[in-house]
């Protein structure tokens, strides 16, 4: 299944000007207490998703309650430097949406 299908909320979002942090909160605490005994959301599976090494990401956090996943990482451009296409980080997301969950 897709993490979109099991999850209620998925966002991204700055945390800062060189950090981005993804939420990705689920629709009851039985498919969270899933996704969290099989770590159906890793940090390796994270990194492959988005093409970054795992030394980008500084935490990786299941947060009982409110049965979600909060994972922050490294901008790979500073907020508003020249090139930089997501001011806020609010669309970069989107990779998560797809995300393929075994559980």
């Amino acid at each position: 299944m897709k993490l979109i299908d099991i999850a209620s909320v998925i966002r991204s979002k700055n945390s800062g000007p060189y950090e981005l942090t993804f939420d990705v909160i689920f629709k009851d605490f039985e498919t969270y207490g899933k996704v969290k005994a099989t770590q159906a959301v890793s940090k390796e599976k994270f990194c492959a998703l988005y093409g970054i090494p795992e030394t980008d990401v500084f935490h990786l956090v299941y947060f009982d309650p409110a049965k979600a996943v909060k994972i922050t990482i490294r901008r790979p451009i500073p907020s508003g430097a020249l090139g930089e296409t997501d001011v806020y980080g609010a669309q970069q997301h989107a990779p998560l949406m797809g995300m393929e969950i075994e559980i």
